[in-house]
């Protein structure tokens, strides 16, 4: 936990999220800050930006990855998955242990890159059960539960809700709202999505809805943080807006820019 601070020296915290890979920037995200916050999905499966970079090009190729690409910003998720399984009946391998292990190899470099102190919750591209392997000494994970942090307290919630896409971890609309309950009132709300506000869950490029929480929404208008933290949404309608006293930041974009966002008080 960062000490807080003596006389009228600043915290400065930088938030990263949806990470998807990037340990190379990652290593330097938290340069000149007191602490890290990383909001999720350290894992690239697939890169909508570049199809030749993830665990799903590498076994089957971008010409596949283009496809299933198209399908799935088509919504027309029933035939990606029938060419999803199609192709993994070709590997001739048990599934969940081929991904495991792709995912093994990225969890060993994105966690090394991790700076002391880093406070981290899970994506929902995540595999939460492996992450207690590799987290160090300096990096906390939390999920439901609270830490302060310059004599600010922030409240962590990681994963998503369920959708057609059917990622690691996805839980139910009744667990996440009840951990965003034990978040209960804090100065910054860090989830891995957002609140469920059109102009924030809208992808601009995979030209969809992603799925929101109205259980954070609903927190966000009732609690009145100072900040609420999020990525989940690569390239948003809007990245920035206030809901009443909460200033709303999508800081979603470190896969692509390397840039944290910053935060100083």
């Amino acid at each position: 936990m960062a000490p807080t601070p003596a006389g009228n020296r600043k915290t400065r915290v930088h938030v990263v999220s949806d990470v998807h890979g990037n340990a190379r920037d990652l290593v330097r995200a938290g340069e000149g800050a007191d602490a890290l916050i990383c909001l999720g999905d350290l894992v690239l499966f697939l890169d909508y930006a570049d199809h030749s970079r993830g665990i799903f090009p590498d076994l089957f190729g971008t010409e596949n990855a283009d496809l299933i690409v198209e399908l799935r910003t088509a919504r027309r998720f029933e035939e990606a998955r029938e060419l999803g399984a199609r192709l993994w009946g070709g590997i001739g391998a048990d599934r969940a242990s081929v991904i495991e292990t792709a995912v093994r190899k990225q969890y060993a470099e994105m966690f090394a890159a991790f700076p002391t102190p880093t406070y981290a919750t899970y994506g929902n591209v995540d595999m939460p059960p492996l992450w207690p392997e590799y987290a160090g000494p300096g990096t906390t994970v939390l999920d439901g539960e609270r830490v302060e942090i310059g004599g600010w307290t922030f409240g962590f919630v990681g994963g998503g809700l369920r959708t057609p896409m059917r990622t690691p971890y996805e839980i139910s609309d009744e667990e996440y709202a009840a951990k965003i309950e034990a978040v209960g009132e804090v100065d910054v709300l860090c989830t891995h999505i957002p609140p469920e506000v059109p102009e924030l869950v809208y992808d601009t490029v995979a030209r969809r809805f992603e799925r929101g929480s109205r259980a954070l929404l609903d927190a966000i208008r009732r609690t009145r943080p100072r900040y609420s933290l999020f990525g989940h949404v690569h390239q948003p309608l809007v990245r920035r807006m206030r809901i009443g006293a909460t200033e709303c930041v999508n800081v979603g974009h470190f896969a692509g820019t390397g840039k944290p966002w910053a935060l100083e008080w």
